[in-house]
C-alpha cells in the first residue's frame, strides 16, 4: 500500500503546490553510476556548483510543472517504470531548499530564504576559524588566455610528445643513478639560505606548470576554467585552478586526464630537469635544474599523488572508482563497521558495494584517518612554532580541536545517544578494556630507564702529537705495549732548523772565545760573547728538548688501539688529531646518557645492562658507579651522534662540539666484563630504576610542558 502523501494542504483547499525552481539552473548529462543507472548534473551557474542526481530525481524534476505532489507522483508512475511516493518528493524539496535551488516568488518564499540564510550564516568565531584554516583568493579569469594560447601548446598533449618526454625522463633517471653520490652531495650543499631561495623559486615554477596543465587540458575538452588563484591552507599558500565544470563531462577518461594533468606535468618537469642536471656542466644552470628536479619529485610523489588529502591523487582515485565524495562515503562504511564490531549495533552499511570494493574502501578510510591525524598534528605543531607563543598555543588548540577532537566528539555523541542499542557483550568488553587500561596506566610497573651509551676501558689514554709536524715513524701494528715504549716519532722541520741555527751560532761563538787573548782590555768583549754563547746554547738545548717531546711514548702499559691506518710515514699531523688509544683491558665502563625526567629514578649501585650494537650475544651486566649533577654539554665521542650513525640527536655549534638537543645526563656504569670485541662500542643501556606508572609519568610530563610554556 502506498504511503500517505505528506504534502497536503488544509482540509478543503487541496494539495500544496510545488515550489518553483530557479530559472537559471541547467540540467546536464553525466556519466552513468557504478550500477549502470543514468545520472545527471544540476548546474548552479550563480555559484558554479554542480549537484549529481539519479534517475528518480531527474524524472521528478522533468515533470515539475505538474503543479503539486499528487500530480507529480501520478505522472511519474504513469510514464516511467519508477514508483515514487510523497516521501521522495519531500526529500527532493528539502534537497533543493538546502542548496538554495528554489525560486522565491512570494513574500513567504523570500522570508524562508532569508531565514535559511541566517541559519546557514556562520557565527563570527566559526567564520574566522574557517577562513583561517582554508580560504581562496581568485586572481585571474584565464579563459580567453587559455583559448588563445592552446594551439601553441597543444603539441605537448600529443601521444608522441608524451612518449618522448617519458623516454627522456627515464634516461635522466638512469644517468642520475650513475651519479647518485654527486646528486646527494649537491642536496646536502644546497641546505643554505641561497639554496632555500632556489627551492622557493623552483616551487613557484613547478606549481605554476602544474596548474597550467590542469587548465589547458580542461580547455582542450571544452571545460570552462572559471578562475585561477591562490588558496591558503592554515596560512600556507597553494596555487589552485577551478575546474569544477569537469563534472559536466560524461567521458570518465577526460575527467581523469584533467585531474591527472598536474601530476603528469610535474613528473615530466622533474624528469627533464633530472636529465638536464645529468648532462650540463657545473654552474648556475645545473643548480637551477637540481632545485627544479628535487622540488618536483618530492612534491608530486609526497603530496599531490597522495589520495589521503584532497589533492590530485584523491580526485584521480575518485574518478578511477567513479565515486564522488570518496572520503565521506568510505568513512561512513568504516564507521558502520566500527559500530557493529565495537558496540554490537545492528548497523547496516550506508550503501551497497561489492565485497572487494567494500573491503578496499574500509581499509582506505582507516588509513586516511591515521594519515590525516599525523598530518594535522604536524601542521598544528608547525603553526605553534611559527607564531609567537600565545598565538601559537591558540592556533595549535584550534587546529587539533577542529580536525581531531571535533570529529571524535561527534562520533562519541552518537554513541551516547544510541547507547541503548549497545549489547551487553560489548559493554562488558569495553568495561574490561577500561579496567585493563587503568591497571596498565596506574600500576607502577615501568622500572627501566633506557639510554644510549658507549662502552670503553675505565683507564684509557688518547695519544696526541704535542706539536704539529710530519710523522717519521709509527708502530707496525696494534697490540700490547710497555710503559715508556716509543710509538710515534714526529719530525718538525721548523724545530730542527731552529736547533741547527742555534748550535751553529753557539759553535761559532765558542771558537771566537777560544781565540780571544786574555788581555785586560778584552775582558768586556769576552763577557759579551760568553753571554751570547750561553743564550744560543740554551736555545739549542731548548729546541732539542722540544724535539725530544715529539717522540710519543706509551704513558702506561696496556693495549694500543684505534691507530688511524692512514697515518703513514710522511703524513702531517696536528696536535688535536688522535694518533691512537692505549687502554687497560682489565676494567670497562659504560658512559650512558639518560633524560632529565628519569634522573631521579636511578641511584648509585643500581643494576644495569649494556647491549652492544651489532652483537647478538647476552647483554653485559654492570652497576651504576656515578651520576653527573650537570647536563652533558658535548658528547665524548662522535660515534654517539646521529650524524655519525649513533642514537643521540645533536645541534651544530660554532666550536664544532656535538651538543645533544635534549637535556641528557651522563651515568657511569661499571661492567663486569669487557665487550666481545674488547674495544670502544656504542649500544643501549638499561638501568633498573624506581618503578613508576605511565599515568604518573604523563602527569609529570604534562605539568613540565605547561610550566615551560607558561612563560611568555
Amino acid at each position: 500500500m502506498d504511503r500517505a502523501l505528506t504534502l497536503q494542504g488544509a482540509p478543503g483547499r487541496g494539495p500544496v503546490p510545488l515550489p518553483a525552481l530557479r530559472e537559471d539552473l541547467r540540467l546536464e548529462d553525466a556519466s552513468a553510476n557504478r550500477d549502470g543507472s543514468p545520472s545527471w548534473m544540476i548546474h548552479d551557474p550563480a555559484r558554479n556548483r554542480f549537484f549529481r542526481i539519479g534517475w528518480l530525481e531527474f524524472e521528478l524534476l522533468a515533470r515539475w510543472d505538474a503543479g503539486n505532489a499528487d500530480a507529480l507522483v501520478s505522472r511519474v508512475r504513469a510514464e516511467t517504470p519508477l514508483e515514487p511516493d510523497a516521501d521522495d518528493v519531500a526529500a527532493l524539496i528539502r534537497f533543493l531548499e538546502h542548496h538554495q535551488l528554489l525560486h522565491a516568488k512570494s513574500a513567504r518564499d523570500t522570508a524562508r530564504l532569508a531565514t535559511q540564510r541566517r541559519m546557514l550564516r556562520p557565527s563570527l568565531w566559526r567564520y574566522l576559524l574557517h577562513n583561517y584554516l582554508f580560504f581562496r583568493i581568485p586572481l585571474v579569469r584565464p579563459q580567453r588566455f587559455l583559448e588563445a594560447t592552446l594551439p601553441y601548446v597543444s603539441f605537448l598533449l600529443r601521444p608522441l610528445t608524451l612518449g618522448l618526454i617519458a623516454l627522456a625522463s627515464l634516461f635522466g633517471l638512469v644517468l642520475a643513478a650513475r651519479q647518485w653520490d654527486a646528486f646527494t652531495a649537491t642536496f646536502g650543499a644546497s641546505l643554505t639560505l641561497a639554496g632555500l631561495l632556489g627551492y622557493l623559486g623552483a616551487l613557484a615554477v613547478a606549481k605554476s606548470t602544474h596548474e597550467l596543465a590542469h587548465a589547458y587540458v580542461a580547455t582542450r575538452y571544452g571545460v570552462r576554467v572559471a578562475h585561477m588563484g591562490v588558496a591558503f591552507m592554515v596560512l600556507w599558500p597553494l596555487l589552485y585552478t577551478d575546474t569544477a565544470e569537469s563534472w559536466k563531462l560524461s567521458n570518465p577518461r577526460q575527467r581523469l586526464a584533467i585531474a591527472g594533468a598536474g601530476i603528469g606535468a610535474e613528473f615530466a618537469l622533474a624528469g627533464l630537469a633530472t636529465l638536464g642536471w645529468s648532462i650540463v656542466a657545473d654552474g648556475a644552470l645545473r643548480n637551477a635544474l637540481f632545485f627544479l628536479a628535487t622540488t618536483s619529485w618530492v612534491i608530486t610523489v609526497g603530496i599531490n599523488a597522495s589520495p589521503f588529502m584532497r589533492f590530485d591523487g584523491y580526485f584521480l582515485l575518485s574518478d578511477l572508482l567513479d565515486m564522488q565524495n570518496l572520503h565521506e562515503r568510505s568513512g561512513a562504511l568504516a564507521r558502520a563497521l566500527l559500530r557493529r564490531q565495537l558496540l554490537g549495533w545492528n548497523e547496516p552499511d550506508p550503501e551497497y558495494f561489492p565485497s572487494r570494493l567494500r573491503a578496499f574502501l574500509i581499509a582506505f578510510a582507516l588509513v586516511t584517518w591515521v594519515v590525516r591525524l599525523t598530518i594535522f598534528i604536524a601542521i598544528g605543531l608547525a603553526v605553534y612554532y611559527f607564531f609567537f607563543k600565545l598565538a601559537g598555543i591558540f592556533l595549535l588548540a584550534v587546529e587539533l580541536g577542529w580536525f581531531v577532537v571535533r570529529p571524535v566528539l561527534a562520533e562519541l555523541k552518537v554513541w551516547h545517544a544510541r547507547r541503548a542499542e549497545t549489547t551487553r557483550r560489548a559493554k562488558f568488553g569495553w568495561l574490561l578494556l577500561a579496567v585493563l587500561m587503568l591497571i596498565m596506566l596506574a600500576v607502577p610497573w615501568q622500572d627501566r630507564v633506557d639510554g644510549p651509551g658507549w662502552a670503553r676501558a675505565a683507564a684509557q689514554h688518547v695519544l696526541f702529537a704535542p706539536l704539529p709536524g710530519q710523522l717519521a715513524a709509527a708502530p707496525p701494528a696494534e697490540g700490547r705495549v710497555a710503559a715508556g715504549a716509543a710509538l710515534f716519532l714526529v719530525d718538525s722541520p721548523d724545530l730542527r732548523s731552529r736547533e741547527g741555527r742555534a748550535r751553529i751560532a753557539a759553535e761559532t761563538l765558542a771558537g771566537l772565545l777560544s781565540r780571544l787573548p786574555g788581555l785586560p782590555d778584552e775582558q768586556e768583549r769576552r763577557a759579551v760573547i760568553a753571554e751570547q754563547f750561553a743564550r744560543e746554547l740554551a736555545e739549542a738545548m731548548a729546541q732539542a728538548a722540544e724535539r725530544a717531546r715529539l717522540t710519543v711514548r706509551a704513558p702506561v702499559s696496556g693495549v694500543l688501539l684505534d691507530v688511524d691506518p692512514e697515518l703513514a710515514r710522511g703524513t702531517w699531523v696536528r696536535p688535536t688529531q688522535p694518533l691512537g688509544v692505549i687502554i687497560d683491558p682489565a676494567a670497562w665502563i659504560v658512559e650512558a646518557f639518560v633524560e632529565e625526567r628519569d634522573l631521579d629514578r636511578i641511584r648509585v649501585g643500581n643494576h644495569a645492562r649494556f647491549f652492544p650494537r651489532g652483537d647478538e650475544l647476552e647483554p653485559i651486566s654492570g652497576s651504576v658507579e656515578e651520576i653527573d649533577a650537570a647536563r652533558t654539554v658535548s658528547l665524548p665521542t662522535p660515534a654517539l651522534a646521529t650524524t655519525h650513525g649513533g642514537l643521540i640527536p645533536t645541534i651544530a655549534t660554532e666550536s664544532e662540539r656535538l651538543t645533544p638537543k635534549a637535556a641528557l645526563y651522563r651515568v657511569r656504569v661499571k661492567l663486569v666484563r669487557p665487550p666481545p670485541r674488547a674495544s670502544a662500542t656504542i649500544g643501549s643501556t638499561v638501568i633498573d630504576g624506581e618503578a613508576r606508572s605511565l599515568l604518573w609519568e604523563a602527569v609529570r610530563y604534562t605539568a613540565a610542558v605547561l610550566i615551560r610554556e607558561s612563560g611568555f
